[in-house]
């Protein structure tokens, strides 16, 4: 039988998908490299149907930030795994239209130059396109780097790359740096190490929001695969790598981060910090060794590999990323544990309770600290006045906790809710700088201007941005870059910790503090991963199902309001609208809320929950938790089954 023959049989018996036939049968004839034409023709041969099915069922959808998907298949040929680096990277990304490798990279490298060319002719710009390129450390990393920066040249614009991996954080900051129109990171943060990405941003230093990212879809969409062959050659003539002044710039930045710098001098901290072999050690240890903090690194994890070897996941949100820099403090008697993602755009924290036990933390709770001390803080130092300022925010997504709803509205500053994701966030920002840059005329340059007047003027004419922050350990001290930052998030919390010490308490009770404050809060959340062409439409029944039929209770709990983000409108506190999204804010009887959303990044439905009971004394304290705790319990394991219920249809 025919390669023809086969693949319609497969369809016939119900083994292939006809999109993944159709897709399959276009690439065969696409005149591919020998390697690509010899893997395919293998998985063939094997009847390899399943991965077929998964490579091919559709394009890898370029999204409203970019595209995220394996680079390896769960089967993957003889001649896509070659020859293995010293790091297990195999000889080629796998081949296949719903993977990251050099033919889906290219189709979105040519479809972004093609928008930012339209778009700065459109301004009346004889510019030429020029963007800032970073990596991490993940397979095919750096050759997707350079193969991007080859193609960006040769299609006529200007390239930056640096000289190796650099985090996520420093691409954005470089992005408004060298005043590039757009920007790209190489990554696939946090994912399994199969996973890689190709993230871009826009002129601000933030990832793309419309009506921008509507545009760049509808290019990339628009390139077809013939297009892309020309460019599989790299050529790096014309491409400018960036020296080691660019990682000065970006640590001045990030270094102001610390609001009280001299605390690290009157209070020492000693920090045990992982970068779990991904690029954060590069800006996060120098940061905090400047700032005075003793830094003592996990040496199984130093090393730059990707395959993350030592953990399960390579995410600081699971407790067994942290495990070895944990056991590190333990022995050695430290103060702090914090530890950094793949790309350094995320960091979880690990603290000593009263009894000297070290005690995870999550990214809602180091949100709440940092946005209650950072707040007070400016006051004190004169920043904002001491009843506080609606002209000075804080900025939060939905799905994070409304206890920083709370801090916000008992500081009198105005609070934010935003969509997940940094790049909305980061929309706010642009728009207080814009109406800024509006009021001051033209010959303002809102970066020239220094930071501390800069909040000056923007309490007078716009608002200032205190701080932003998202559940999932996303942290940003200022609007000096556009996206979260593990590495200033380092240097932000090691500030809170040395600011606790000096007054001879814990971080678990300083954040009781809070807890007396403003009632006990406790969050949830319930990761339903689905994956393949199967899974993505069993996230889509229950995200359907759940606009269709939304759910009347759980158990004896009613549910009392559905917010629907795509069919309703809503307003931020600035009285702009929301986008329309699938995302849903369900409140029940008992005070409790979740919200229910589709990952944008992985093959998963996420669900946020929030518990929240009253405090009136100390001693209330800790049967309020323990309530919190046992109720959320029993409505994650009722809401789970529902929602898998729901997928099965």
């Amino acid at each position: 039988m025919t390669h023809t023959d086969k693949i319609a049989s497969a369809v016939r018996d119900g083994k292939l998908m006809p999109s993944a036939a159709e897709n399959l049968t276009t690439w065969l004839k696409a005149g591919l490299p020998a390697w690509a034409q010899q893997s395919l023709t293998e998985l063939i041969e094997r009847g390899e149907w399943s991965e077929l099915n998964d490579r091919f069922y559709r394009y890898l959808e370029f999204g409203t930030g970019g595209i995220r998907g394996r680079t390896i298949g769960r089967v993957a040929a003889k001649a896509e795994t070659g020859i293995l680096s010293p790091t297990g990277s195999p000889e080629h990304a796998n081949i296949g239209c719903n993977l990251l490798n050099e033919f889906t990279l290219l189709r979105a490298v040519i479809g972004l130059h093609r928008y930012i060319a339209k778009h700065l002719a459109g301004q009346g710009s004889r510019a030429r396109p020029k963007i800032v390129i970073a990596h991490d450390v993940r397979h095919f990393s750096r050759h997707f780097c350079e193969l991007a920066a080859s193609t960006w040249t040769r299609l006529g614009g200007e390239a930056v790359i640096f000289d190796g991996p650099r985090s996520t954080p420093q691409l954005s900051f470089t992005v408004r740096h060298q005043k590039a129109h757009t920007g790209a990171v190489i990554t696939a943060s946090h994912n399994p190490p199969h996973d890689n990405g190709f993230k871009a941003y826009f002129d601000d230093g933030a990832q793309v929001t419309p009506p921008h990212d509507k545009g760049i879809i509808a290019e990339v969409d628009a390139v077809p695969l013939a297009a892309v062959h020309e460019y599989l050659t790299k050529d790096l003539a014309k491409v400018v790598t960036l020296g080691r002044q660019a990682d000065d710039d970006y640590l001045a930045a990030a270094a102001q981060a610390a609001l009280d710098p001299e605390v690290f001098r009157r209070t020492p901290l000693r920090v045990v910090y992982t970068n779990i072999h991904g690029v954060g050690g590069i800006s996060s240890v120098p940061l905090l060794l400047h700032a005075g903090v003793q830094v003592t690194e996990v040496p199984e994890q130093v090393a730059f590999d990707a395959r993350f070897p030592t953990v399960k996941s390579p995410n600081p949100e699971n407790a067994e990323a942290m495990a070895l820099a944990v056991a590190l403090a333990e022995k050695g008697g430290h103060d702090l544990v914090m530890a950094t993602d793949p790309d350094g755009d995320r960091m979880g924290a690990a603290v000593r309770n009263r009894a000297g036990q070290l005690v995870l933390l999550t990214g809602n709770q180091v949100g709440a600290m940092l946005a209650d001390y950072r707040i007070a803080k400016y006051k004190e130092l004169g920043w904002i006045p001491a009843k506080g300022t609606d002209r000075a925010c804080i900025v939060k997504t939905f799905v994070t906790t409304p206890l920083q709803d709370a801090i916000g509205r008992g500081h009198g500053v105005k609070v934010i809710n935003t969509l997940t994701g940094f790049k909305w966030i980061a929309g706010k920002m642009r728009g207080y700088e814009q109406a800024l840059a509006k009021a001051m005329g033209p010959g303002f340059d809102y970066d020239a201007t220094p930071f501390r007047e800069r909040a000056a003027l923007l309490q007078q004419h716009s608002t200032f941005y205190l701080f932003g922050t998202e559940e999932s350990y996303g942290y940003l001290p200022n609007d000096l870059l556009r996206d979260k930052d593990g590495n200033s998030a380092c240097l932000m919390f090691a500030e809170v910790c040395a600011w606790v010490k000096s007054r001879s308490l814990t971080v678990p009770e300083y954040l009781d503090e809070i807890y007396l404050k403003y009632g006990f809060f406790l969050e949830g959340v319930i990761n339903i991963y689905y994956e393949g062409a199967s899974g993505t439409a069993r996230i889509k029944r229950i995200l359907n199902t759940y606009r269709s039929a939304p759910p009347t209770a759980f158990g004896a709990t009613k549910v009392t309001r559905f917010q629907d983000f795509g069919r309703e409108k809503f307003f931020d506190a600035d009285n702009e609208q929301i986008p329309a999204q699938d995302l849903y804010l369900v409140t029940l009887a008992n005070g409790y809320s979740f919200a229910a959303r589709g990952s944008g990044t992985e093959p998963k439905m996420k669900f946020y929950l929030f518990a929240q009971e009253p405090v009136k004394s100390a001693a209330d304290l800790p049967a309020a938790k323990a309530k919190a705790q046992a109720t959320l319990d029993a409505l994650k394991a009722l809401m789970e089954a529902d929602a898998r219920q729901r997928a099965e249809g």
